[in-house]
């Protein structure tokens, strides 16, 4: 599955009705990744009243990648309602934390959950995204003297991460583009009975 990331950090800030709410947005390669961020927002803001958060440390239709979490704003006010903002928008590899500096005036339940959606809405409309494009893994083995062909394969098809293996034949392993399967299939066609391919 392709989908979009967030290509870089990324800070948006709202007021409402006298509090700053201040959105950060990094891109997370797992759950470590996103709760390493998340203090490291704390720490660059020990005077506010709230860090709350949400992430989607994977693959967007994922729910084991998905957390979010209050901070002490009322049950289901912030994280939740943040949460909603990203599975909506389908980025993946994405955390998002709003810092809150109360700023006396009380927004209700309503109001909260109101704020915290459009602090990450507001920061997702100037976000700079990259594409994640879904690969998979193939071995390719052959005998020495289609090294050539291997290495036009390898050109052709744009392979990434390879690596060469020298044994009795020669071993490749390397990532293919998911959507790029059936073409690289039919270009192997003509070798198929000398080069083997493996898909894990």
């Amino acid at each position: 599955m392709d989908y979009l990331r967030p290509a870089a950090h990324h800070s948006a800030e709202l007021e409402i009705r006298k509090s700053r709410f201040i959105c950060d947005i990094q891109p997370v390669g797992d759950r470590e990744e996103a709760l390493r961020f998340i203090e490291s927002i704390r720490a660059g803001h020990p005077k506010a009243n709230h860090h709350c958060w949400s992430y989607i440390a994977g693959v967007p239709d994922d729910p084991h990648q998905w957390n979010c979490s209050d901070d002490g704003e009322p049950k289901g006010t912030a994280g939740q309602p943040m949460l909603n903002v990203l599975r909506h928008s389908h980025l993946g590899n994405i955390c998002a934390v709003v810092t809150r500096y109360f700023g006396g005036v009380k927004l209700g339940t309503g109001g909260l959950a109101r704020a915290y959606s459009q602090s990450v809405q507001e920061a997702l409309q100037t976000l700079p995204t990259e594409a994640v494009i879904a690969t998979l893994t193939i071995t390719l083995t052959a005998p020495y003297n289609l090294t050539g062909e291997l290495e036009q394969l390898i050109s052709q098809f744009n392979l990434s991460d390879c690596q060469r293996h020298f044994a009795s034949e020669m071993q490749v392993i390397a990532k293919l583009e998911a959507n790029r399967l059936t073409a690289f299939q039919q270009a192997l066609t003509p070798l198929q009975h000398l080069i083997t391919l493996a898909i894990s």
